[in-house]
């Protein structure tokens, strides 16, 4: 009995494992979609995006009052040269800020700002993984990890038991190699892990300790790459739920730029959005670029035995680290140049 509970639960796992090695940053791109549009174009008289636009009008009109003052202090002092380029600024937010009940100015330039950010990061990650090279370096990563959740039942048995507990773990696993082979095609990675099993099953070939430990792992070797996967998953919803976040905060800081400040509320909003949008492209950058080292060089070589326990971690953990840090970065020079930028363009009017 235990032994088939087990073998029905790793069975489940070769279903979740191919499916889950399918989902791509588009997929969850997707499952967000209709959240975007509930939130920024949908009854935005009525719900939470249209509660926030009001929030962003009482501010402007709060704000308006410091505005006025830096204004008439300016035109006193400058007389009509800068107190003139100023007045943009109301207008701005006057625009931006017009609610119609189907979302408003800023709703659908927030609206298509993320949409190009989408469309750009997916013709990024269909060119660099042309031949689903993300998918196999993940299945080949956990790929041992199904198999020996299969396999482990029978080391602690003995004799026939043993044998027939191998014969019926192979057997499933066999389907989970013409699933990867209906996927992928006749790889070599496929053939070497499916030549580890034979050769432990029937007793034949030389299978040294350590990879016979290997391929059997431990529960808590494979719960730690079951947490690591899903990890990085939560990162790419995680930018997803942040990207939704800022964008719902967007009429507060339209709001805001009344602020006789040098540093414009909406010029922080637009960097952080255009930040996020970074960071979710280079994560798939990085990942796509470090599986493409696995499966060109070990995944093709069936006399080598890698250990990608180090490509899991660097998925769950490192990946996200290093996307987040190239991010600020980028934000911080497109913050520099807008400021720059419109410090510029404030003098010359």
């Amino acid at each position: 009995m235990q032994i088939s509970i087990k073998l029905t639960f790793a069975q489940v796992g070769i279903d979740q494992i191919l499916d889950t090695g399918a989902a791509t940053s588009q997929s969850i791109a997707e499952g967000w979609d209709k959240q975007w549009l509930d939130l920024l174009q949908n009854n935005t008289s009525n719900n939470l995006y249209g509660a926030l636009t009001n929030l962003g009008i009482f501010f402007a009109v709060g704000t308006l009052l410091f505005f006025m003052i830096q204004f008439l202090k300016d035109l006193i002092s400058y007389e009509y040269t800068r107190p003139i380029s100023a007045l943009i600024w109301p207008f701005i937010v006057v625009v931006l800020l017009s609610n119609s009940g189907n979302g408003s100015i800023l709703s659908n330039l927030t609206l298509g700002v993320r949409n190009f950010l989408n469309t750009v990061n997916q013709q990024v990650v269909v060119s660099a993984d042309a031949d689903k090279i993300y998918q196999q370096a993940l299945n080949m990563s956990v790929a041992e990890e199904v198999a020996g959740s299969l396999l482990r039942p029978c080391q602690s048995l003995t004799g026939e038991q043993q044998s027939q507990c191998f014969v019926k773990a192979a057997e499933k696993v066999n389907v989970l190699w013409q699933k990867y082979r209906d996927i992928y095609g006749n790889k070599s990675w496929i053939n070497r892990l499916q030549t580890k099993v034979d050769n432990i099953r029937y007793g034949t070939g030389i299978v040294s300790e350590t990879s016979f430990n290997s391929l059997l792992g431990s529960t808590v070797q494979t719960s730690i790459k079951n947490f690591l996967v899903s990890l990085q998953y939560a990162f790419q919803n995680l930018i997803e739920a942040t990207m939704l976040l800022i964008a719902a905060l967007g009429p507060i800081a339209v709001g805001g730029s009344l602020l006789p400040v040098a540093g414009k509320p909406i010029f922080a909003w637009l960097t952080g959005f255009l930040s996020i949008g970074i960071a979710k492209i280079s994560f798939n950058i990085i990942a796509v670029l470090t599986a493409a080292v696995i499966v060109n060089g070990p995944g093709q070589n069936a006399n080598v035995d890698p250990d990608l326990m180090w490509f899991i971690i660097f998925l769950g953990i490192l990946a996200p680290i290093l996307s987040l840090v190239v991010a600020a970065a980028g934000g911080f020079a497109v913050f520099s140049a807008i400021n720059s930028t419109a410090s510029l363009v404030k003098e010359r009017i």
